[in-house]
């Protein structure tokens, strides 16, 4: 863990209520995909975590969903603000793992992570496929970038508005040799059962202190509870007790 002051260099709308913070400043303490920092917000007891999108050139991305009043005091800060971070937070994938032919899997904002993972990815050589699963079509977001990085790509919609009708799960398919997993409870799980090949699921879990100490974001493994801010939150799919 690295604390840290970045300055917002861009906050930007990407759909109705999702927004894209480019931070720049010492961004040495994310190494790895899937990792996430924390947030300090001016009113706020708790921080804010937040799952890096992508890190490049002195600067790192997040995209994040206005959900409550400190991710929306978020959506209302300016360029030039500088913000109390702490980085290098969780585990992260392990890319060694993904084989010839990874499946990454992304629903609403657990996305974004797996867009710096799949650059990492096919920098290494590796084409991974990627599902991506919204609500809607004007949910959509990170479809462009991630064809741009030349992968193919599914976009799922619940209401059958773009893409294949249904959820994530419904695009699953073909002979993968890993995935790589990231969105709400409910879509892991279902995830899990529909997957017949190994895999990595981060967790999104609501954090007290987001480094360990409270124990407050505790799920339970085949190990005992682990803590998804510092032992995750990435977690291997043959580890979760459902």
């Amino acid at each position: 863990m690295k604390q840290v002051y970045l300055t917002i260099e861009k906050n930007e709308k990407l759909t109705r209520d999702v927004l894209r913070l480019t931070l720049t400043g010492d961004a040495s303490g994310v190494t790895n995909p899937g990792q996430f920092v924390n947030i300090a917000i001016d009113g706020f007891y708790l921080r804010r975590p937040i799952s890096v999108c992508d890190k490049e050139d002195g600067k790192i991305t997040l995209i994040y969903k206005v959900v409550g009043d400190g991710t929306r005091a978020m959506s209302e800060m300016k360029e030039g603000t500088v913000l109390d971070t702490l980085t290098g937070l969780g585990n992260g994938y392990s890319t060694e793992k993904a084989g010839s032919s990874p499946l990454l899997i992304g629903g609403g904002v657990g996305i974004p992570p797996l867009f710096w993972l799949c650059k990492e990815l096919a920098g290494n050589g590796v084409t991974p496929s990627v599902i991506l699963g919204f609500n809607t079509a004007d949910e959509i977001f990170l479809e462009d970038e991630f064809r741009a990085l030349g992968v193919p790509v599914t976009v799922t919609t619940a209401d059958g508005s773009r893409g294949v009708r249904g959820f994530v799960t419904d695009a699953i398919g073909g002979d993968h040799s890993y995935f790589y997993a990231c969105g709400p409870l409910p879509m892991l799980r279902a995830v899990a059962e529909a997957t017949s090949f190994p895999g990595e699921m981060s967790f999104e879990e609501r954090m007290g202190c987001g480094f360990g100490a409270c124990m407050g974001c505790s799920v339970l493994t085949k190990s005992g509870p682990v803590r998804v801010c510092r032992d995750g939150p990435v977690i291997s799919k043959e580890d979760v007790i459902w």
